[in-house]
Order: C-alpha cells, then sequence, then structure tokens
C-alpha cells in the first residue's frame, strides 16, 4: 500500500528558523575568538548584531506562515476542496462541509508520516530484541524444555490501524502478534463455535482446539509422550484435551517477563521499558518511554499490546484471549460443558490488510478509502463528547475500529472494483454513505458480517484461507448488542452527522473558521448534555 509524504511546515520552519539561528550564533563565537586580541575602534561596529539577525528571521518565518496559510485556505481552485475557492460567494457567510472536513482532518485527524514512522520503526527494533531474546531463552514453566516444550517462533507480526495506514491523531499505541511454536509432536484440530445453537451470539466468532496426534503418530504411543505438554497447557472440553488461551497468556507473560529482563540492560541508552501484565483476560501491554539522554525528534510515550498467537496457516492466527465480550453474555454461562478458559479469538489481520490492498491497487488515482475512514472514526469520537461513562463506553463498544472498519469493506465490495466516484472531491459525499450504511446496519439489516468468515466471504481477493475460517458460520459483528443499544447508536450517529459543521467549528481546525457563526435555528443548543 502506497504512502504519500507531505511536508510538514509546522515542523520544517521552525526546524529552518532555529538552524539558521545556531548557524549565526556560531559565526559570532568563531569570530570573536579570532578577534579577541584586536578591539575594535571606539565607535565602531565590530558587526552585525546577533539580536537583529534574530528578529529578521523570525519575521521571514511569520510572512512564510501567512503566505502558506493564505495560498491553503483562501486561494480558489483547490484540488483537495474539490476546485471550490473558499472566498466563493457560497463561502462567504459559513463554510462548506468540505473545507470544515478537510481542516479538521489537517489539524485534529491527520498523522503526521514522518513521527509514525519514525514510531514504528522504533517499535519494531524494541519489540524484535524481545522476540529474539525470548526464542534463545527457551521455556520456562510447566515444561522447562525439550521437544514438548512451547516457545517463541522468533518473529513477530504488526498489526492494526498503525501499519494500514488509518490510525488518527496520535502514533501512541501498536498491536503486536507474537506466534507460538508448538511442539513436534502436537497438533491442533480447531472448531468454530458459530454453530453451537445455545451459545450466545458473543461467542460466536471464537473457536476451540482440540490437540491431535500428528500424521504417521500411533495413539497410545502420542498420549503418553505428549502428556506433560497437555498437563500443562492444556484443559478437558467434552472429554478430549483443548489447548487453553488462559494458560498459554499466563505462560506468555511469564516468559515475557524474562526476556525482559534479559534485554532492558541494553535498551537502556535508547529508552525505558516496562511490562504491565494483562491477568487472565487480555495480553500484556509493554510501555516505552523516552530516555532523558535521547535527542531523537519523536520523542513519544508508547503503548505496545504483545498477543500470542496460534498460526493456523495462511497467515491466520488464533489469539489468546478472544476479544472481550459484551456484559450480557458472561463467561460464566457457557452451555454444552464448553469452558472460558479454552476460548480463542481469530485474527486474520494480514487477510484484512490483503483486501485493503487489493482495493487500493483498483481504485482510481487519489481515491480516499482510507481518509473516509480516518473521518469516520473521528465522527465517532465526536459523537461520544457529552456522553456519560456507561454510554460512552457502549457507544465506542458498538462504533469500534473494527466494525467502522468492515463497514468500509463491505460498502467497496458491494460497489465492486474498480468503485468510482471516490476521488477527494467527493469526500463528504462518501461520508455520508458510510454513515447511512452503518445507520442501515444497526437498524434496517440488524446485521454486519464478519468480511472473511464463512463461505460468503472476500476469500477470492485476498487469497486462500483455511478450511475451517472457510467451512465456519458467518459471524454477525453487531448481534451481541441489544435492539435498544443499535437504535441509541443509530439515533447518536444521525444527530452527531447533522450537528458535524457546529461540532468542526468547536473542536478543531483553525480560529478562522470559528468566526463564522451558524445560522441561529442550527447551533447546537447544549450538544454535550442532550441526548438524541
Amino acid at each position: 500500500m502506497s504512502v504519500h509524504y507531505t511536508l510538514n511546515l509546522r515542523v520544517f520552519w521552525p526546524l529552518v528558523t532555529g538552524l539558521c539561528t545556531a548557524l549565526v550564533c556560531l559565526y559570532h563565537v568563531l569570530r570573536g575568538s579570532g578577534d579577541a586580541r584586536t578591539e575594535p575602534p571606539e565607535g565602531a561596529d565590530g558587526g552585525f548584531p546577533l539580536l537583529k539577525v534574530a528578529v529578521l528571521l523570525l519575521l521571514g518565518y511569520i510572512l512564510l506562515r501567512c503566505r502558506h496559510a493564505v495560498r491553503q485556505r483562501f486561494l480558489p481552485g483547490s484540488p483537495r476542496l474539490g476546485g471550490h475557492s473558499a472566498l466563493s460567494p457560497r463561502h462567504l457567510g459559513e463554510p462548506s462541509l468540505d473545507i470544515l472536513l478537510e481542516s479538521y482532518y489537517e489539524h485534529e485527524v491527520r498523522l503526521s508520516p514522518h513521527v509514525l514512522g519514525h514510531s514504528k520503526a522504533h517499535v519494531s527494533r524494541i519489540v524484535g530484541e524481545l522476540v529474539r531474546a525470548g526464542r534463545a531463552r527457551g521455556s520456562p514453566g510447566p515444561i522447562p524444555g525439550g521437544a514438548l516444550a512451547l516457545a517463541f517462533r522468533g518473529d513477530f507480526i504488526q498489526v492494526g490501524s498503525a501499519y494500514e495506514q488509518h490510525k488518527i491523531r496520535r502514533p501512541d499505541g501498536f498491536d503486536v502478534l507474537v506466534p507460538l511454536r508448538l511442539p513436534p509432536l502436537v497438533a491442533l484440530e480447531p472448531r468454530s463455535l458459530g454453530a453451537e445453537p445455545a451459545l450466545a451470539p458473543a461467542f460466536h466468532g471464537c473457536f476451540v482446539c482440540a490437540l491431535k496426534a500428528p500424521p504417521g503418530a500411533s495413539g497410545g504411543h502420542w498420549l503418553r509422550d505428549c502428556k506433560a505438554f497437555a498437563d500443562g497447557f492444556c484443559v478437558d472440553v467434552r472429554g478430549r484435551r483443548h489447548l487453553s488461551a488462559t494458560l498459554v497468556l499466563r505462560w506468555f507473560q511469564s516468559h515475557l517477563q524474562r526476556s525482559l529482563a534479559t534485554v532492558r540492560y541494553s535498551l537502556e541508552g535508547r529508552c525505558r521499558v516496562s511490562l504491565t501484565p494483562g491477568g487472565l483476560e487480555q495480553p500484556p501491554t509493554l510501555h516505552v518511554l523516552p530516555c532523558r539522554t535521547d535527542y531523537g525528534c519523536c520523542r513519544l510515550s508508547m503503548a505496545v499490546r504483545l498477543i500470542p498467537a496460534v498460526h493456523l496457516g495462511d497467515s491466520v492466527f488464533l489469539v489468546a484471549p478472544p476479544l472481550p465480550p459484551s456484559p450480557v453474555a458472561p463467561l460464566s454461562e457457557l452451555p454444552g460443558g464448553l469452558r472460558a478458559d479454552a476460548l480463542w479469538g481469530v485474527n486474520t489481520a494480514r487477510q484484512e490488510q490483503k483486501l485493503l490492498s487489493w482495493l487500493q491497487e483498483r481504485a482510481p488515482p487519489g481515491a480516499c478509502y482510507l481518509k473516509c475512514l480516518q473521518l469516520l472514526k473521528a465522527l465517532r469520537d465526536l459523537g461520544a463528547r457529552g456522553l456519560d461513562p456507561t454510554a460512552a463506553t457502549q457507544w465506542g463498544r458498538i462504533l469500534s475500529s473494527y466494525v467502522l472498519k468492515t463497514v468500509l469493506l463491505a460498502a467497496l465490495l458491494r460497489q465492486g472494483a474498480p468503485a468510482q466516484g471516490w476521488d477527494e472531491a467527493h469526500l463528504g459525499e462518501r461520508l455520508e454513505e458510510l454513515v447511512q450504511f452503518l445507520r442501515d446496519c444497526l437498524l434496517r439489516r440488524r446485521t454486519l458480517f464478519h468480511c472473511l468468515l464463512g463461505p460468503g466471504g472476500a476469500a477470492a481477493e485476498v487469497g486462500p484461507l483455511p478450511k475451517v475460517l472457510r467451512e465456519a458460520t458467518p459471524v454477525d459483528l453487531l448481534a451481541t448488542f441489544d435492539r435498544q443499544a443499535r437504535e441509541f447508536a443509530a439515533a447518536r450517529l444521525l444527530s452527531t452527522w447533522r450537528r458535524l459543521p457546529q461540532l468542526l467549528r468547536a473542536y478543531g481546525g483553525p480560529r478562522y473558521l470559528a468566526r463564522c457563526p451558524p445560522p441561529r435555528n442550527q447551533r447546537p443548543q447544549g450538544f454535550p448534555e442532550d441526548e438524541p
């Protein structure tokens, strides 16, 4: 997927000003040391005053900034605004939605490619050292080592919005899969729970993994040989031994702590790292803090979620643990002898990256797929303002980043490739279509299926998928939530969209946009407190 880099003038011109000031200071220091023995005659100017040089540089910086702002915001024919002039009669009283969206995107949503690139490279170096140390240490815990030891495979896989080019606001959170290597004597038989009739919808996307003998192994000898592994990492489910996500996660956290102690000293000169265990329900988080002696240009504190993963094949992984279910379906109420600690989630991030790349390759130049997704996330964040903590949590759970990405993929796949009308001149129209499609999913269709699971998924576009995923029951991402929650989300979504111009003026963009007050009958009356 191609990335377009643009010059960040907010960083460039202060950097140039500082560099010129440093050169002038260096010049005066060198000149003063060379002329120290000869004093200038009384009344003569010993050189161009440093204060005058600094004032001239500051004035030049201000003039260039003003010139850039005028050219970007006020001159007609800007390609990013669809060829409309900000000074045309339709904009004299009130900026259009396109201008407001573009301004909000540039000032509040868009990430600097420079900062994001540095952050990803920094995370890659640190996680790489940690994973290599974990592979070299071997396996602690129930099985100290040998042929039946669980171990790191030695690589890691970067997933999530930061690596799909649609992360917003700050590059301070990352997800990394850490694949695990199973013993050669152990094979897995994964099974989807989507067809379980008595299971709550929140668990239809989960899997269980039974142990089985690899090809060529005899049953009696295999059970005896792998008993140590089964006792350390498996639980009984319906009379068979199943790999336990909880036990694997507990081993993973312990192994990471030991590995971090090995590499901590070598990382002290670059950053400070700490590991926060996630307990028995969430993967651990690696916190990366900048070191005081680090004078790099991107000194950010980052949180890296390290997720243990079991490879199923074709870049599809089972992850421990599964995504947290809805409160209406507690883990303690699993029917049919199922156990909560034996449930696994499926991660198809690499296949989704391939699907996005496939759509981008067939898109016309300048398509704004990912920009629409970023603005849809920003719309969700604006809609959360003013909600009480409980309602805000429910709002964020229903309109999660994964749900919004699935909405974009579903809309694009419905149109077929190449989809037309996705250039930036129609950004507002495409964003409105996505909002309408999401509303229909919440109210009319009341379904939003996973784009890869099941026979109706987009497997043809991304290549082969494991058989267990192709034959799985389609998973509805909205089935977890009841009718009242979906109606609340749909009403809040439409209310936020109708108020979007006022919200964009209030919460983002240059201050000159806020000077254009909306008509009295369109102003938001107490938006932080009212409910749709």
